[in-house]
């Protein structure tokens, strides 16, 4: 057993709160070790004025705490799984998934606001989100917010939005669920794929029995079907495809939306199996799909 085991985080109170969750369970199962966060300013968090498309992907979030586990300031590294890209090196294998916090996407309002005006302008940096919202607020404005949780709320009360959209997960984990005008349904925008489950990284070759009992079995099918989807249609944190699991009865069912943009076509659909397979039900949607949006 490790004496001290150094747990690597983004330096944001949100990933901070994520990561303490980690932290805690090991000073539960390891109560004679030593357990330590140490954080970081990732490239991602510095880059506050154009979106993650124009500056390099989601890769920008993780680079700073893949440096830290391959020089061994840090053991393990805890990521909201939708900011993890689909290609993880292999020096540094996703090694767990945390139980699912609720997936769904929240409306935001000002405070002091109860409704959204109409031809009012909402705030997100996410083009799937973007492409859900204009269905569901076809007269409203889409402009794009950067920054942590905190800053976003600050910008929207400030009066430079009418609305912005966040995910559940990270409302509730930062206890400001009360600021939630509106749960959007998985149907309604259907959710970053990995959106409310923290991912573990780790170094290669070493073993991490620690984790037992943080580790989520569904929550690991759903990751898996999920990322399997992104993955073959070679989209990341710039690309509007995102994918939902539930899991029930040992099946998968898997809901996508992949967006074309040579043709412009959006295509949704489902795909279930069984849980043992849920990375190749993953790829089965992906390439349904990918043929209807190019039709």
């Amino acid at each position: 057993m490790n004496d001290r085991i150094v747990v690597g985080s983004r330096e944001s109170r949100l990933a901070v709160a994520q990561s303490m969750t980690l932290v805690e369970h090991l000073r539960r199962v390891l109560p004679g070790a030593e357990v330590k966060l140490l954080t970081m300013k990732t490239t991602g968090d510095r880059i506050l004025d154009r979106t993650l498309d124009k500056v390099g992907g989601k890769g920008l979030f993780v680079k700073e705490l893949d440096a830290a586990l391959r020089d061994g300031r840090a053991d393990l590294t805890v990521h909201s799984l939708k900011d993890v890209p689909m290609q993880t090196p292999a020096d540094l294998p996703l090694l767990g998934y945390s139980r699912r916090e609720d997936p769904r996407d929240v409306l935001v309002l000002p405070e002091g606001t109860s409704a959204l005006k109409r031809g009012g302008v909402i705030g997100t940096s996410s083009l799937r989100r973007a492409i859900q919202l204009k269905r569901l607020f076809p007269e409203c404005g889409i402009r794009p917010v950067r920054g942590n949780l905190q800053t976003r709320l600050k910008k929207l009360d400030e009066g430079q939005f009418d609305a912005i959209v966040l995910a559940a997960a990270g409302m509730n984990r930062m206890g400001l669920s009360h600021r939630a005008s509106r749960y959007f349904s998985v149907d309604e925008i259907i959710p970053a794929a990995g959106q409310g489950i923290l991912g573990v990284q780790g170094r290669a070759g070493e073993d991490h029995p620690w984790l037992n009992g943080y580790v989520d079995g569904n929550a690991t099918v759903a990751a898996l079907a999920e990322r399997a989807f992104v993955r073959r249609l070679d989209g990341g944190c710039t690309s509007p495809v995102c994918a939902h699991a539930v899991i029930s009865g040992g099946q998968v069912t898997l809901k996508g939306l992949y967006w074309d943009e040579t043709t412009d076509g959006i295509a949704v659909g489902m795909e279930s199996g069984n849980t043992v397979d849920a990375e190749a039900v993953g790829v089965a949607l992906a390439q349904r799909l990918m043929k209807e949006a190019r039709r």
